[in-house]
């Protein structure tokens, strides 16, 4: 698998209409970053070179192994390119191109408009299970100020076709985290390790060169990737490492599996979930906790089938808006 799996996650929620929906649709256009390394030696581009930095040396710069103790936002290992593969820059790799231009937006995960500080600040709790990051600090400064140079171009209001993780086809049955454990012994563990903790870079440096995917050094049961249409379309649009969404190596069932198993593993967990999507029948059917707007079990939230739930949950929403 990749190196890469943990949460940034901008405009996950958004994209997961997508991911869920069938894919036999035309293929969008390829999509094309520019280059950092190529901007003048000024302040500008010596800022946006710093933001790409912190996504791609987070644990360094701003997480646990960070020199000044001040500076030590992230809670784990992690980097932000765990999870936006290639420092946010790939198809279907959750991207961050066109993100600058998605904020101030409405997020049903806090129930109100947010801004892209605030969603930065939601994946350094969630993804890196660290604290906030002041707004107004550098640091901040020059993660916006990269995402802003991914985004040149982009229009207020124009999605960009690859976001999020990529397609895949909600099945009618429940995942397996049973079957997943198979799967992932064969395709992933050769990377990632028999126990989920990954690879580091080198001896005696805890960063990873390749991410773990359970236990303390990995995201908390807060973050997009706890969710398992989130994990399942990652997996089968980028893993095992070099795959691409044209070419996938899992078929989708085995992707839903092994995300089911990872998500069947142990994490951190973080405290307040309980507020999340203030109004319910905005939470998305596969958020692993509660509390719901239906009877559902918890476990079928989990692991599906989510077909039944959200039949409901849009049954629910017509009959209201008929009582309107």
């Amino acid at each position: 698998m990749n190196k890469a799996l943990g949460t940034l996650g901008l405009s996950i929620a958004a994209a997961l209409g997508a991911c869920l929906a069938h894919a036999a649709e035309p293929s969008p256009p390829a999509l094309t970053a520019p280059d950092p390394a190529a901007l003048p030696n000024d302040a500008w581009g010596a800022t946006v070179r710093y933001g790409r930095d912190l996504l791609t040396q987070t644990a360094k710069l701003i997480g646990p192994q960070a020199q000044n103790p001040a500076l030590r936002y992230a809670g784990n290992n992690l980097a932000c390119q765990s999870c936006h593969i290639d420092a946010g820059t790939k198809a279907y790799g959750l991207p961050l191109t066109g993100a600058f231009a998605d904020y101030p937006n409405y997020r049903a995960r806090e129930g109100k408009v947010g801004t892209l500080p605030e969603r930065i600040n939601g994946c350094l709790t969630r993804s890196l299970n660290g604290k906030p990051m002041p707004e107004g600090s550098a640091q901040m400064t020059a993660i916006i100020a990269y995402l802003r140079f991914l985004s040149l171009g982009s229009k207020v209001g124009t999605p960009i076709s690859t976001r999020g993780p990529g397609p895949i086809q909600t099945m009618s049955r429940a995942a397996d985290p049973i079957r997943g454990q198979d799967i992932y012994s064969a395709q992933c563990a050769a990377c990632h390790g028999s126990n989920g903790q990954g690879q580091r870079a080198a001896p005696g440096d805890p960063t990873f060169a390749i991410p773990a995917l359970w236990g303390d050094d990995s995201f908390n049961d807060g973050a997009g990737m706890a969710r398992l249409s989130t994990a399942a379309a990652f997996i089968r649009n980028n893993m095992p490492h070099g795959t691409s969404w044209p070419a996938p190596s899992l078929t989708e069932a085995d992707a839903w599996d092994v995300a089911a198993f990872l998500e069947a593993q142990p994490r951190p967990h973080m405290a307040g979930l309980e507020r999340d999507y203030p109004k319910l029948n905005e939470k998305p059917v596969d958020a692993p906790y509660g509390p719901y707007a239906d009877s559902f079990p918890a476990i079928q939230h989990k692991y599906g089938p989510f077909g039944p739930i959200r039949a409901t949950l849009n049954a629910s929403i017509a009959a209201s808006k008929d009582g309107n």
